[in-house]
């Protein structure tokens, strides 16, 4: 189905008259629009598959272009160029550019989930958002985010250890992220937790922070566990 937002024209490809009078009928500036056509060659076959692999995208495949997505998108309502419908259209005939010309705008979806309540084929469109998102930042078109630092951060503590150690995981994600460790926040709910946790409860906890804890006999575990995370990641990019 062919895309006829105009948005997604390129400026440089729009005709237009100011001033034109056909037949005695004045079709003055858009009115007499015409669109240079332009014939793309660059595209990949195999991206709708690569894209279909990573979580929330399985579905890609069902669109059938109606439309139902972007027009109740709450984010297109700010922003005409955010466009989940194209996105999917791009990503099924394999065009990555187009994807990477919006990669600074993809990511600004607000997961409310009206695409995918509103979709008749069950796409789940705000996966896709997602799985689009997560593609541009593994491929280095965008940097990589905060909460995906969180996240490498919370699974390098269970690969290593079996479990999670929250001030741990909250040191080391702001040393990464290059932010100061006395957060104002933080700060507050320490002051908070000494006034009301047990003194046993504080100690303990100061204790973690110095000597992480590890699950009993994590190892071999531990290590069949990232075997499994490594398999997966490169059948996702296989």
């Amino acid at each position: 189905m062919a895309i006829h937002e105009k948005s997604l024209i390129d400026v440089d490809r729009l005709l237009t008259h100011d001033n034109l009078v056909i037949d005695g009928v004045d079709v003055s500036g858009h009115w007499n629009t015409m669109i240079t056509p332009r014939t793309l060659t660059d595209y990949d076959d195999s991206f709708e598959a690569k894209i279909q692999k990573i979580a929330g995208a399985e579905n890609v495949h069902r669109c059938w272009q109606c439309g139902s997505c972007t027009n109740s998108c709450t984010m297109y309502a700010q922003n005409v160029n955010f466009n989940p419908r194209y996105w999917i259209y791009a990503t099924r005939l394999g065009l990555k550019e187009e994807i990477i010309k919006d990669k600074d705008i993809i990511w600004q979806c607000v997961s409310c989930n009206k695409c995918t309540n509103i979709c008749p084929k069950d796409v789940k469109p705000e996966g896709v958002m997602k799985a689009l998102s997560h593609w541009l930042e593994e491929e280095g078109h965008t940097e990589e985010t905060h909460s995906t630092t969180f996240d490498y951060e919370f699974w390098d503590q269970i690969a290593k250890r079996g479990r999670i150690e929250d001030s741990a995981v909250l040191k080391n994600f702001f040393a990464k992220t290059g932010q100061a460790l006395a957060q104002d926040w933080l700060v507050e709910m320490v002051k908070r937790m000494m006034k009301h946790l047990p003194m046993t409860h504080l100690i303990h906890s100061a204790l973690h922070a110095v000597f992480p804890p590890k699950t009993k006999s994590w190892g071999k575990t531990g290590d069949v566990l990232k075997a499994y995370v490594k398999e997966q990641k490169e059948a996702a990019h296989g």
